[in-house]
């Protein structure tokens, strides 16, 4: 097959992303690997969603760095929708929202077209376009979710900060890795006003809830076509610890990751989110929890998964790339 991967800049591109991992495994697997930067995306004179591409050379690789070296030392060529089979959405919006917001919604935009075209888009654009912000979290039953709140308002922020014990967290409608997440708390309330306008400056505030069980970091959780993704019995989580002090879990943050397994929370929370996750056509989404809530639902480019390899044990990219290939297939067969 021919596998596409829209991320946001190749130069950008880390060994240890999850993106990495996945287009080195798809290369072992024998398919033909492109990468594709939002920038690179086109409408073509005949009608086709194409860009300009970068393929990888057909070359044994042994790491992911040197997956990337080779990438960037090779030229862009054309590509267009007739000649990819698979194409992997794993561009984040939120990491252009300030210096390129003409790139934010370039991926949904022509993943939608390219799945017209027949291609085999992943995870579905037009389920993307519900699940664009943190917002998406709203449509899921409130027995999983914070008490939260979403507004541009200081009062409406302010009267949910006494409702909740003086102690909430406040982070941006989009965003992503952890950026701008702060905890407010008496000793912090009087910067509150600061650190609303200061997160409105690029849209809408979140106010949720702080849950005690965060001082023990949060799991993220893989699903795959809205199951568990698990290799050889072994489910891909992680518990990722905060350092320092930091409220923030995340990776890049400076979070520990540790191994995680399932408990009776986690499979409640699956089994509450997965019918409207596999009808809306997110294939591969990375849950965060913390106890017994689920705080995010990231949809684009979720990553920490060799993180979950190694601590398991196991590989879960092969697991991934079967189930494009299953993907694939099934999609042309309807159309043959």
């Amino acid at each position: 097959m021919n596998i596409g991967f829209l991320v946001n800049q190749t130069h950008k591109e880390g060994a240890e992303y999850t993106t990495t991992g996945l287009a080195l495994e798809a290369h072992r697997m024998g398919h033909r690997v492109y990468y594709i930067g939002v920038g690179d995306l086109a409408y073509l004179a005949n009608g086709q969603m194409g860009a300009h591409a970068r393929s990888l050379p057909d070359r044994e690789f042994r790491s992911p760095a040197t997956l990337l070296e080779a990438l960037r030392e090779s030229k862009k060529e054309p590509v267009s929708a007739k000649q990819l089979d698979a194409l992997l959405l794993r561009n984040d919006p939120a990491a252009d929202l300030e210096s390129r917001p003409w790139a934010q919604d370039a991926g949904i935009s022509f993943g939608q077209l390219a799945s017209e075209q027949g291609v085999t888009v992943l995870n579905d654009p037009h389920g993307l376009v519900y699940a664009s912000s943190k917002m998406y979290l709203q449509y899921f039953p409130e027995k999983v979710r914070p008490s939260t709140i979403i507004t541009r308002n200081i009062a409406d922020v302010e009267a949910f900060y006494r409702d909740h014990q003086r102690k909430i967290i406040l982070k941006p409608l989009k965003g992503s890795g952890g950026k701008n997440v702060f905890l407010v708390d008496k000793k912090d309330s009087k910067n509150m006003k600061q650190i609303v306008e200061a997160i409105c400056r690029d849209g809408f505030a979140i106010a949720q809830e702080y849950l005690p069980e965060a001082r023990k970091g949060d799991i993220r959780l893989f699903l795959m076509n809205g199951e568990v993704l698990e290799t050889d019995g072994k489910p891909a989580a992680i518990r990722r610890v905060q350092q320092g002090g930091d409220i923030r879990s995340n990776i890049h943050q400076g979070g520990e990751a540790k191994k995680a397994t399932l408990n009776k929370q986690l499979r409640e929370i699956v089994e509450v989110v997965s019918p409207k996750l596999r009808k809306d056509g997110m294939f591969l989404v990375g849950l965060d929890v913390v106890g017994d809530k689920l705080m995010e639902i990231n949809v684009f480019s979720p990553g920490g998964l060799r993180h979950a390899g190694k601590l398991h044990g196991t590989d879960f990219f092969p697991t991934v790339i079967a189930a494009v290939e299953e993907k694939a297939a099934a999609r042309q067969h309807k159309t043959v």
